[in-house]
This record gives C-alpha cells, sequence and structure tokens, in this order.
C-alpha cells in the first residue's frame, strides 16, 4: 500500500466534499444566519457520536468570538437537561442521517417548549430535516473511509458549515481583537490581545524619575534603588525632558572622564524614544526587539504627555509575551 497516495486520497476527497458544499450554500444559510444574530436566547448546539464531538466544537468557536452558545448532549436531555432549553433559543442539531435516536428523541420537546431548530444534515428526507425550522444540506454522497462507514467527508463539512456560521455572526456582531482577547485572558493570545503597558510599567514609588537640576549623585541613587538600569528627567509638570541608561553612564566611564564633573543635562538623550501606556506590551516589545539595536527600557508616558512609568523588556517577557 502507498501510504502517501491514500493520505493524499483523503484530503482530496474531503476537497471536493467542500466544493459540492460551496455549490450548495443558499438562502437557507442566510436565514440560519439572520435567525440566530436575532435570537434573544442562546444556541444550544447538540449531536451524537461524530456529530456530537463537531457540535462541541461549534459550540466552543460559537462562544468564543461572541455568540452565546452551549453544547447539549441528546442523551443528557433525554434525561433532564432539557431544562436549559428555552423558547427564545436556537437549537443547532448535527446528524448526517438525521435519523439517530438520541437526536430525534428530544425534538418533541424542544418543539413544544417552542426553541426554533436549525439541522445540518445529509438527508433531506430525514425525520431531523422535517422537524427543523431551516434545513443547512451537506450533500456527501461517499465518505473517505473505504467502507463508507466512518464519519469523515461529512463531519469535515459539518466543522465548515460551524465555522463559516461563525464567523459570519463575528463579523456581524463587529466583533474586535479586544472582543476576543477578553474572552481568553488565560492564554498567549489573550495577553496579546488586552496587556497594556500601563498593566506591566513600573510606576510610582518603583518609577526612577530626577528633575534636570539634581545632581550626578542621585541620579546614580536612583538608578541603583529602582534597579531598572535607567532614569526618567522630568520637570515640575511631570513632562519628559530626557531620558539616562546605564549605557549612556558606561560611555562617560569607558572614556575615563570624571563623571561627577558633568551635568545631567549633559548625559541624557534630550530625544529619548518612549511608548504611551495604553499600547499594547506585545506592540512596545516588538519595538524594542525591531530596531537595528535592541532597546531595553523605555520612559513611559500618558497621553496627557506627563511620564507615567518606565517599562523593561525583562517586565514583558516575565508575562509570557
Amino acid at each position: 500500500m502507498n501510504i502517501l497516495k491514500n493520505i493524499v486520497g483523503v484530503v482530496e476527497s474531503e476537497i471536493e466534499t467542500l466544493k459540492v458544499l460551496k455549490k450548495n450554500v443558499a438562502v437557507p444559510y442566510k436565514q440560519a444566519v439572520d435567525m440566530i444574530f436575532k435570537c434573544k436566547g442562546k444556541v444550544i448546539v447538540t449531536g451524537v457520536g461524530k456529530s456530537g464531538n463537531i457540535a462541541q466544537k461549534i459550540a466552543a468557536t460559537l462562544v468564543s468570538t461572541g455568540t452565546s452558545a452551549m453544547y447539549l448532549h441528546p442523551t443528557e436531555g433525554m434525561h433532564g437537561s432539557l431544562g436549559v432549553v428555552h423558547k427564545n433559543d436556537v437549537i443547532l442539531a448535527v446528524g448526517k442521517s438525521g435519523e439517530s435516536e438520541e437526536l430525534l428523541g428530544i425534538l418533541g420537546p424542544i418543539k413544544k417548549i417552542g426553541a426554533k431548530v436549525i439541522s445540518i444534515t445529509a438527508n433531506l428526507e430525514s425525520t431531523l430535516a422535517k422537524n427543523s425550522d431551516i434545513i443547512l444540506y451537506t450533500p456527501i454522497k461517499q465518505e473517505a473511509c473505504p467502507l463508507n462507514l466512518s464519519p469523515t467527508n461529512s463531519t469535515t463539512a459539518a466543522l465548515v458549515i460551524g465555522d463559516a456560521l461563525a464567523v459570519t455572526l463575528m463579523k456581524m456582531r463587529k466583533f474586535k481583537s479586544e472582543d476576543f482577547g477578553l474572552l481568553h485572558p488565560g492564554g498567549i493570545i489573550g495577553k496579546r490581545l488586552l496587556l497594556t503597558v500601563g498593566d506591566i510599567m513600573r510606576s510610582g514609588e518603583d518609577n526612577p524619575t530626577i528633575k534636570i537640576s539634581d545632581s550626578i549623585k542621585n541620579m546614580l541613587i536612583e538608578i541603583t534603588k529602582k534597579r531598572c538600569g535607567a532614569v526618567s528627567i522630568i520637570d515640575k509638570n511631570q513632562k519628559l525632558l530626557g531620558f539616562i541608561t546605564d549605557y549612556d553612564i558606561r560611555k562617560i566611564l569607558e572614556k575615563r572622564e570624571d563623571i561627577f564633573s558633568k551635568k545631567i543635562k549633559n548625559i541624557m538623550n534630550p530625544k529619548p524614544i518612549f511608548v504611551y501606556s495604553d499600547m499594547k506590551a506585545a506592540d512596545v516589545l516588538a519595538v524594542m526587539q525591531n530596531r537595528e539595536k535592541a532597546v531595553v527600557v523605555l520612559p513611559v508616558i500618558n497621553r496627557k504627555k506627563r511620564v507615567a512609568g518606565i517599562i523593561h523588556m525583562q517586565d514583558i517577557l516575565a508575562k509570557g509575551l
């Protein structure tokens, strides 16, 4: 047996299924999206077996992209869990044959409750289809399985429909990256989308600052005490006048010059790069790393142009970014 040929054959079979599915996308799909978008309750996705696995994924995708949804196992529904169904809900039922006993067993009560039913099925003549308000037809001539038994092409088609519904609804709701991040606070994606410089920066007593009239001794004490490797020079209104880093100090010492004979204005960078406190931390990390010469520490100002803190690359990396 040619293993690679078999793998390619399965891929081609599923691609062909999606091509046929594409040609069958019609008015019912629009009606399904409109029904879900206007739903005053929640979307309850259900299915059994492999269709149940797909239903769980569809529910998870809907939830993470701004549509209130949940998965209901038909068997659990038969034994009390139908209590989650209300008349303002929309049921999204996944079943290739549309004749699974467990799925059909909950249709009657659902209809009596008054919830609307959208089905994803390959059988237009099925009991599921006949009891649906909207049918999303997925024509499946043959599974990729050589025995035509294991759900392969059919589950791929159902999964793609679920993704298409979720993404379309996401666009209709004007769901933004910030909204996505809010629903994914625990992962790297969430951190990249949510964490701002203001969430991470060193501020208040931890923010090293001096006046331009301060002595070199005070400047060195401030840098050492705050352990940030830099200090912001501010005026009486907290405006940024300059920035001094360890590197600026090392340059003077390497020249064997008397640093205590200098003034702050002679050492500081009067036009330092700075970042705003409301910028995304991931974007600032990119600014630091992508310069010709990497920068590890930057002053932070707010939108009123006042110094708000200082941000070190290690502070960002410590957050997992």
